[in-house]
């Protein structure tokens, strides 16, 4: 699946469209600041450094959907920034699910993950991996996003 070009919010105020991300590899994850599965963060970030030089792009998109985000896109910032040395890029808090959702979750939610289930995102910290070829991996929040999977991924979609 080739993602369409899609406007985004970041959460510095700038705007990207996911046209940017073309020819990159794409890791799209919903987070949120007080969930059990923020401390993916530590991980998210070390893909993102070790990856980032080659083409990998982390998006990192706050939602408060599942009521575990901070109340303004400048806490959840400094949070990510203080706690988790976050330098990937994150968007404005976003609507992941329902008739107000972000068209990229529109989008990305069409992808299955391993057990063959799309739709909805079901919580905090799901994965959406997408290759320079439009293949789309899903990923559900248990997986750790150094997942020996998605690495392997990752790494055979990257130049060396």
């Amino acid at each position: 699946m080739t993602l369409p070009s899609i406007d985004l919010n970041l959460i510095d105020g700038t705007h990207a469209n996911t046209d940017d991300y073309a020819g990159k590899v794409l890791l799209v994850v919903n987070v949120a600041s007080k969930c059990g599965f923020t401390p993916q963060y530590e991980a998210l970030e070390a893909l993102y450094q070790k990856y980032g030089s080659r083409g990998l792009v982390i998006l990192g998109v706050p939602t408060d959907q599942f009521k575990q985000e901070l109340s303004s896109d400048e806490e959840v910032a400094e949070f990510c920034s203080l706690n988790y040395g976050v330098t990937f890029p994150l968007t404005a808090k976003t609507m992941v699910n329902g008739s107000d959702r972000h068209p990229l979750f529109a989008q990305i939610t069409k992808a299955k993950d391993g057990l063959g289930l799309g739709g909805r995102v079901m919580w905090n910290f799901e994965k959406f991996l997408i290759l320079p070829n439009g293949q789309m991996h899903r990923f559900r929040s248990i997986t750790k996003p150094d997942d020996k999977t998605i690495v392997s991924l990752i790494e055979a979609s990257l130049p060396n």
